[in-house]
């Protein structure tokens, strides 16, 4: 059966199928023994899919490696690193020369062990941890479906194609994604799935029975299975699945290090070289004469030719979008644009001068429910959603609209409860472009969440993630609901932004950060519980902006310096009071809502801020990284355990959060510090 590609995307046929994924494959082994190190086994075993997906089926130029209508291709197994790397390398991807391939693994280069997104043009994720990959693809694809249905087939008409492996789809985030893809029908979507039953310990049977095709049916999937070395029966299950009404799996069977005679079907081919003497029993195995890293001309031109192929679509889908009326082509170029509009700071502009004119009292989630509104209409790329508490999160604005399966043009999303699935779709949208994700959950959550934020993170993407009830202050729920460690653990997460305003001035001014920060991920730690507001003017300059902002600063100079987050800048507010009134001590409040942009401000304005007095940091969570900010005697005050279930005001009190005590700490700092200055 001679399945014809797209006249798009035809090409010629010159050279044997066989040779044209022989050359992935030793490329691949090449590079995996040059490096000492590797997984020579996933790019032998779906060379046969990977040559026919590329030669008959994916649409993108190396040339431009970043056009919008491109297909994406995700390397879930992203172990199999050295697959991607051939291919980009064979296609004419200029950054992965021949030379690239031999430094696979080594400092400096575009092939590192895992791909990684910003690093090497035509990777289109970070992959490695396993079933990250196949859940930012979900993302993908939704976002595919979002733009083509607010601008049409004639600009975003394009498909995206995943090659997953049993561990992918043994990592519980795999549930979680393949049944959101299954629900909200996702039909660009198209998984190969490397069926070679071998994991690292050995044979998938000692750890899995799943029928993973009754699995994907049971989420709505398109199933079928397949001989992942036989290139027509390959091709005939992808032009299946292109025309397709759901997301589809194609179960490719095929042979872990195929083609090496005493390592293939076993673990031993899956993550280490092959060694000299079975390389050559693969050249020989495979009739593959040539040297390490040499492709012969005639198999090296075809390869280009496909690479070429893309360029007429390329400057087809370019001179399409010219002749759109303005109208159409400005709000889709403006969607792709990571460039936020003016009307989007008018907007904000005018809730700030509400808020420090109104000056509310209510919980910062609520606070940022009216900055949603607020921006939604002049954001017309802003997606929102909830991993099931919507009400509870408040991230709707009153003007958006769900997503459903039938109708792909609302612009919030019900992620149900699939809190890290949420997160690795928002990913995968924010990496698609066309829109700024943004979703809610529970702080105590962050912990289903975080792997994808790290990757977030890793990548440098604009994700926004809101997580209310962030303290013992949830109240009544008790310690399973209430996050003490979770600020730590995130703040410890290089690159992410982690925001915990204290009022509502603060709240929209972290979310002007967060959309702001185009090249990091965010958090923004939010109340249940109302705060009071303690901005008298919201002026000019984005104080959040700073990392950490002087809030009162006495007249005649400070004696100690009360350092705060989120709902304890009250506390500190009143214990600074407190110390004036009875014992005539000068406390300057310091509120701290981002630690990661404080630690970018100038050493003058750090020491600044914090001053040359005795410090004492409040926050109900673990210490985490406090102890930089307070220096020696500083003393703080938060959680030394879980918190318990009590109304908010009780657990504050029975944990000596409370302005009595900070300013009593306070006291004893300065007597510390007045008697080590005698003893000097």
């Amino acid at each position: 059966m001679n399945i014809q590609a797209p006249s798009s995307i035809a090409t010629r046929v010159d050279v044997a199928h066989a040779d044209m994924a022989n050359a992935i494959r030793f490329l691949a082994i090449d590079a995996v023994e040059k490096a000492r190190s590797g997984h020579p086994g996933m790019p032998m075993g779906m060379a046969d899919v990977a040559t026919v997906l590329f030669s008959r089926f994916l649409k993108f130029d190396p040339a431009d490696p970043a056009w919008p209508d491109r297909d994406r291709f995700v390397l879930s197994a992203g172990h199999g690193s050295m697959l991607l790397y051939a291919l980009l390398h064979l296609t004419g991807y200029e950054a992965v020369t021949s030379d690239q391939l031999k430094a696979f693994r080594q400092w400096g280069s575009n092939t590192p062990g895992h791909p990684e997104y910003g690093h090497t043009p035509g990777v289109e994720t970070t992959t490695g941890p396993l079933g990250q990959g196949i859940a930012t693809a979900v993302g993908m694809a939704l976002a595919e479906r979002l733009l083509n249905a607010r601008f049409g087939d004639d600009v975003v008409d394009h498909h995206t194609y995943v090659i997953a492996g049993d561990g992918c789809l043994m990592e519980g985030l795999s549930q979680e994604a393949i049944s959101l893809a299954g629900h909200l029908r996702l039909k660009r979507l198209v998984v190969l799935f490397d069926d070679n039953r071998i994991s690292i310990d050995g044979a998938t049977s000692l750890s899995c029975s799943d029928d993973q095709l009754a699995r994907f049916q049971a989420s709505g999937w398109s199933t079928c299975r397949i001989d992942g070395h036989d290139p027509e029966a390959i091709a005939a299950a992808i032009e299946r699945a292109r025309s397709n009404d759901r997301p589809s799996l194609i179960a490719c069977r095929t042979v872990i290090g195929f083609g090496a005679p005493n390592r293939q079907g076993s673990e031993k081919a899956h993550g280490a070289p092959l060694g000299a003497d079975e390389i050559a029993k693969t050249r020989a195995a495979l009739n593959w004469p040539y040297q390490p890293f040499e492709i012969p001309e005639h198999i090296a031109a075809q390869w280009r030719r496909i690479g070429a192929r893309g360029q007429a679509a390329r400057r087809s889908w370019i001179e399409r979008t010219r002749r759109q009326h303005s109208d159409a082509r400005s709000p889709f170029h403006d969607a792709l644009n990571r460039k936020l509009p003016r009307h989007y700071g008018d907007a904000m502009d005018r809730l700030l001068e509400r808020f420090a004119r109104e000056r509310p009292g209510i919980a910062t989630r609520q606070a940022s429910q009216l900055v949603i509104d607020a921006i939604a209409e002049a954001l017309p790329n802003l997606l929102g959603g909830s991993a099931d508490l919507t009400h509870s999160n408040l991230t709707c604005a009153k003007t958006q609209r769900p997503v459903r399966p039938e109708s792909f043009a609302g612009d919030y999303l019900h992620y149900g409860v699939r809190e890290h699935a949420m997160a690795a779709a928002m990913n995968g949208i924010a990496l698609h472009g066309g829109f700024i994700p943004y979703g809610g959950t529970f702080l105590t959550f962050a912990d289903y969440s975080r792997p994808a934020i790290r990757l977030a993170a890793l990548m440098g993407i604009r994700v926004i993630h809101v997580m209310t009830h962030d303290s013992i202050g949830l109240g009544e729920d008790g310690p399973t609901h209430q996050p003490v460690e979770h600020l730590a653990a995130l703040r410890a997460i290089p690159g992410l932004l982690v925001f915990r305003p204290a009022d509502a001035v603060e709240t929209a001014e972290a979310w002007d950060c967060a959309l702001r920060a185009e090249t990091n991920p965010s958090v923004l730690c939010l109340s249940r519980q109302a705060l009071p507001a303690f901005r008298h003017a919201a002026g000019n300059a984005n104080q959040v902006a700073y990392g950490a902002y002087v809030v009162v600063e006495p007249m005649d100079g400070r004696d100690v310096t009360l350092i705060a987050t989120g709902s304890e800048v009250a506390i500190a507010l009143k214990a600074a009071e407190l110390l004036l009134e009875q014992d005539k001590v000068r406390a300057a409040v310091v509120s701290a809502p981002c630690f990661d942009l404080f630690r970018r401000q100038s050493h003058d304005y750090r020491a600044a801020v914090l001053g040359r007095v005795p410090r004492i940091g409040v926050e109900a969570a673990v210490e985490g990284d406090w102890a930089r900010w307070l220096g020696d005697g500083g003393e703080v005050f938060g959680m030394t355990g879980f918190g318990a279930s009590a109304p908010a005001e009780v657990l504050y009190r029975e944990f000596g959060i409370t302005a009595g005590a900070v300013a009593a700490a306070a006291r004893r700092s300065l007597a510390r510090s007045a008697m080590a200055a005698g003893d000097a």
